[in-house]
């Protein structure tokens, strides 16, 4: 295949490759048909939605796409016993992990507990005192103290920790890769159990929990009992379908689209603090609930206190919000800096490995808290599913993120049980793992044995995928909410990336240290605003800091900034390369 606009190297040294000829064509067939613009039809094309299928896709209704909550297995029997235990006055702690999933699915709990005049205890773990999930002294303390634990985003391979739970009543909701047996729980709703269909197998454990909830409220109704509102939570469930990295596929899609409409409505504390002091300058998106948001509501668990997340999402007082909120900024601070000691260790690592099929590096007294994130970058820079594991006392602890057609979680969970890894488990998009230093580089060369033939015919790394192409005067406001109706964006379904042919750079500035801004524009045309962050970090930066007067073909990816009360179109800029010099 031709490279796109012929660059077979651009200034990160990746070849560009246009739409598929077969693809464009049923886009333009879809765009008459349906009366659409080209590059949102483009975007259609590429989910295969039919003519007839366009005005339920562009504009999602959960009541739609919602599936029956009793499709999952043990569904009936968790919430029943969760009304039970909320309308009696029963004793309910709450397990959550320690990230973004597992703080929005403890609030919603909490959220519709108080809703119904009840508290619960909430229960997080610390990372690096007592690791991910459910631990049996931690489980047998609360069943001294409760009558029923709901463990979210956790617990379905925790069968010695939940058994440490005797004379308490247990349910489990997860959406983690299951084992050949479950745990010994009254329920265990997770999707994908082994015995479960995966046909909601896409869902967090923020998902899960609201299917849940919906459940319950059928319950409450059959008893003639008032219901919480479930869709002003709607919130919570599209911050972790988006920040766990969930694909936005089926329900998730509305889930994200009306959540993101619950949450411009500003009337959670803990996301209008965390959103004023991430400095959000407009009506959010999916982007900055994975960039902006997510990041700080993780590091408490990161790197701070391990409920501070939670916490802050569940939080009605805004005054204690913001206080829960300038304390996560700062930790999320302390942890870019640690992140970025990591990240540079791990991807000297990865070149010198030069592995095609996985990049993966361990290191002594590597933070647990950023492993996860480190991996994420790397897995970014070389488009390889990665892996980065922290050493102390001769135990490894990693976390790996994968990359669109690798069960990465699968892989791990097969390495635990063939024993050479101590645990291991997740879901196919991102998983954890525990492992003796000695046997981290045979366990890491399975690992790439296993996922080779998934990853054989994919594109490289030294690909970038255009839409297709775009003039400045053609992105505008209007075509940008268009667009959108074909949103929201992320895993699974991509934002839409243009590429603008032979551009005039006008000016080229630094944000901060790492960050860039530029303006450019074609002739007869006004001159468009791109931004580049982390542009310093890497080639875009110093490629593009001098080239005022200069020409260059660009390419990213649309969105709207909020400045002074002013909408204004702008490129988030992921690649260029100089015209007439390729």
């Amino acid at each position: 295949m031709t490279a796109f606009l012929g660059i077979d190297s651009s200034l990160t040294g990746r070849r560009w490759v246009g739409p598929d000829p077969a693809l464009e064509r049923r886009a333009e067939g879809l765009a008459q048909q349906a009366a659409l613009p080209l590059p949102v039809a483009r975007i259609l094309a590429e989910r295969s939605v039919s003519p007839e299928e366009v005005p339920g896709f562009l504009a999602p209704k959960l009541r739609d796409l919602l599936p029956d909550p009793l499709t999952l297995r043990d569904m009936a029997a968790a919430a029943e016993r969760l009304v039970e235990a909320a309308v009696s006055g029963q004793r309910i702690a709450i397990f959550a992990d320690y990230d973004v999933d597992g703080g929005a699915s403890a609030a919603l709990l909490l959220d519709w507990l108080h809703q119904l005049g009840r508290q619960a205890s909430l229960y997080v773990p610390d990372r690096i005192d007592e690791g991910y999930g459910p631990n049996a002294p931690a489980m047998a303390k609360l069943a001294e103290a409760h009558d029923l634990i709901v463990c979210v985003d956790c617990g379905t391979l925790s069968h010695d920790a939940l058994a440490a739970a005797a004379g308490c009543d247990v349910i489990v909701l997860d959406h983690h890769l299951g084992g050949e047996t479950l745990p010994p729980a009254l329920a265990v709703v997770n999707p994908n159990r082994m015995d479960e269909d995966g046909a909601l197998g896409h869902l967090c454990a923020a998902g899960v929990v609201f299917l849940t909830l919906v459940q319950a409220g059928r319950v409450l109704r059959a008893r003639g009992l008032p219901e919480p509102d479930l869709m002003a939570m709607l919130d919570l469930v599209a911050l972790a379908t988006v920040a766990d990295v969930a694909p936005l596929v089926g329900v998730n899609r509305a889930f994200v689209r009306q959540g993101l409409a619950v949450m411009a409505r500003r009337q959670r504390p803990g996301l209008v603090a965390l959103s004023d002091i991430a400095r959000l300058d407009g009506a959010p998106g999916a982007f900055h609930l994975g960039f902006l948001l997510g990041p700080r509501i993780n590091a408490g668990g990161r790197v701070g206190r391990a409920d501070l997340g939670a916490l802050c999402l569940s939080c009605r007082d805004p005054r204690e919000a913001g206080e829960l909120a300038r304390q996560l900024d700062e930790l999320n601070r302390d942890r870019r800096a640690i992140e970025a000691a990591v990240r540079q260790e791990a991807l000297a690592q990865v070149e010198a490995r030069a592995d095609a099929r996985l990049s993966w590096a361990a290191g002594p007294g590597w933070h647990p808290g950023v492993v996860g994130i480190v991996a994420a970058r790397v897995k970014e820079a070389t488009d390889l599913p990665s892996v980065v594991i922290g050493v102390e006392g001769g135990i490894g602890k990693g976390s790996a993120r994968s990359v669109p057609g690798v069960d990465l979680g699968r892989a791990i969970q097969r390495l635990a049980r063939e024993g050479l890894l101590l645990k291991g488990g997740g879901h196919e998009m991102a998983a954890g793992l525990t492992v003796e230093e000695a046997r981290i580089p045979a366990a890491m060369e399975r690992l790439a044995a296993l996922i080779a033939r998934d990853l054989a015919g994919r594109t490289g790394a030294g690909d970038l995928r255009i839409s297709g192409l775009l003039e400045p005067s053609g992105a505008t406001i209007e075509m940008f909410r268009l667009l959108e109706d074909a949103g929201p964006f992320g895993q699974a379904a991509p934002a839409p990336r243009f590429a603008f042919a032979d551009q005039l750079i006008d000016s080229a500035a630094t944000m901060g240290d790492r960050h860039l801004r530029l303006q450019f524009r074609s002739p007869g045309n006004p001159p468009l605003e791109a931004v580049v962050w982390g542009a310093m970090d890497g080639p875009l930066g110093p490629g593009l800091i001098g080239a005022k007067g200069r020409r260059f073909h660009l390419a990213g990816k649309l969105e709207v900034s909020n400045w002074g009360g002013r909408e204004r179109l702008r490129l988030r800029l992921d690649d260029a390369a100089p015209v007439g010099n390729l």
